[in-house]
């Protein structure tokens, strides 16, 4: 080998060397940074001799980054379903609550049995009364929670959907400076970790799947084969609906006016935040309300007067909705419910019109000879309350059972429905955990290597000066010789 060439060799592994320990330099200032990957500067043999760098690439593994991906996107959902089921059961209760409606509906029957009992005693009266009153507040309460979990969840798709959007610009400028980068061959490797890291904000709020074509070009679609981006965004929207009354639908959310939430969506989501809020606002908050407004129904009609004339139609007795008659649809009757003035002393009401009837008028007495003994119309109540009743299948509950027994089979659908979410929700949270460990260790910065990979670069970079140095001293002899 000619001194020159030696030289040219020594120089080019110089220069390749110091490429090196300044990609190691850049690892090195950002490890701990989210989103960071380990960058490489990847050389190759030049044709005289030597080394020189080629590119700068990250390190990248493409199924451990779909997996975590698809690990975000379901553990956002089952914690957005996580969250609206506790609020709930917060309220309503668990099946071992004495603040459940199935609670005070079983201290109500107890207390209606002692004054079936003992009809002449106006305290035991009294106390039928207090507990029906309890009972109508903890409904109120439970519809009124519901109904605030279904719209906290519609605000929080409002604003689920504006980040989406937001994040999809992002990506857009980041994704053109990986095409044009790309193209020209320059360094892109923390454009794409941008890209990516925007990926993953993006995977939190829906579903996604990501495919690359060429000059590293990206394109994304929700897991149920929406179009989100190529190559510009879409236009992610949903109207907000600040109020959402008993049966009232919220809107969906569309891409380029194509529904991915609700019943009828055409390409719906599968996880993401939107996806579990969407599933609490649609699905299982309408479910429990469904099955509220059954009780409450129940209970006016178990209560309802008959008319001894025969000539009108039953009325509402110990509870009513504010209307005059037992209402036909129980839309909403829980957050509306509550006990008749006529029975309350509080109102200046008197429980005995509950033993002897009347509450509305003289035709609907049952007990007409005004002995305080008379029970048969607080036992007709009690076994009303007891016998089996129909309701609504889509209340998800038999829709052959007693009302205590609805009650209680409500109750404990909401605890079953928030105990599997959080199985799911804990086990989809550990998943992203494993999911997002393996991706860091594969293609994240460890400090420690970092810095024995520059130790080893700075002795290589030392041998090559070296070299040249001797390199140098013999040109120096050669010129001497020659003089």
């Amino acid at each position: 080998m000619s001194l020159s060439l030696a030289l040219n060799t020594a120089r080019s592994s110089l220069f390749a060397t110091a490429s090196q320990i300044e990609t190691t330099a850049r690892n090195i200032a950002n490890a701990g940074q989210a989103g960071t990957s380990r960058k490489i500067a990847v050389t190759a043999t030049a044709p005289g001799g030597g080394a020189y760098v080629v590119t700068v690439s990250r390190a990248a593994d493409s199924a451990l980054y779909t997996r975590m991906l698809a690990a975000t996107s379901s553990s956002a959902a089952g914690a957005a379903r996580l969250e609206g089921l506790d609020r709930m059961q917060a309220t309503i209760g668990d099946p071992e609550s004495d603040a459940s409606p199935a609670a005070k509906l079983g201290a109500l029957g107890d207390a209606l049995a002692q004054y079936a009992n003992a009809p002449d005693e106006p305290s035991l009266g009294a106390a039928v009364v207090t507990s029906a009153k309890d009972l109508a507040r903890t409904l109120n309460a439970a519809a009124a929670a519901v109904q605030s979990v279904r719209e906290d969840a519609d605000a929080g798709m409002v604003r689920s959907v504006a980040r989406v959007n937001d994040l999809l610009r992002q990506f857009a400028v980041e994704n053109a400076t990986v095409i044009k980068g790309s193209a020209a061959g320059t360094d892109v490797s923390d454009a794409m970790d941008r890209r990516d890291t925007l990926l993953a904000s993006l995977s939190e709020e829906m579903g996604v799947t990501a495919i690359t074509r060429s000059n590293n070009d990206m394109l994304i679609y929700t897991d149920g084969g929406a179009t989100l981006f190529e190559s510009s965004p879409r236009t992610v929207a949903l109207a907000a609906t600040p109020v959402l009354a008993a049966g009232q639908s919220g809107a969906a959310v569309t891409v380029d006016g194509v529904g991915v939430t609700g019943a009828d969506a055409a390409m719906p989501l599968r996880s993401g935040r939107i996806a579990g809020l969407a599933a609490l606002r649609d699905s299982l908050a309408p479910t429990m309300e469904k099955q509220l407004d059954s009780v409450a129904h129940g209970l006016i009609a178990v209560f309802a007067e008959t008319d001894r004339t025969g000539g009108g139609a039953p009325a509402p007795g110990l509870f009513t909705a504010g209307g005059t008659t037992v209402p036909a649809d129980p839309t909403g009757l829980a957050r509306r419910i509550g006990v008749v003035a006529a029975v309350d002393t509080d109102r200046g009401g008197s429980p005995a019109l509950l033993r002897d009837g009347g509450i509305n008028g003289p035709s609907y007495r049952a007990g007409t000879t005004g002995y305080a003994g008379f029970a048969d119309n607080l036992r007709a109540m009690g076994d009303r309350l007891d016998a089996v009743r129909g309701f609504d299948s889509a209340a998800a509950l038999d829709p052959q059972a007693s009302l205590g027994d609805f009650a209680s089979a409500s109750v404990g659908w909401l605890a079953r429905q928030r105990q599997n979410t959080a199985v799911t929700a804990d086990s989809e949270k550990a998943l992203l955990a494993h999911a997002s460990g393996a991706l860091s260790n594969a293609t994240g910065i460890n400090m420690d290597d970092e810095y024995a990979r520059q130790l080893e670069l700075e002795r290589s970079y030392q041998a090559s000066s070296k070299l040249i140095a001797v390199i140098s001293g013999l040109f120096d002899v050669l010129l001497q010789a020659t003089r």
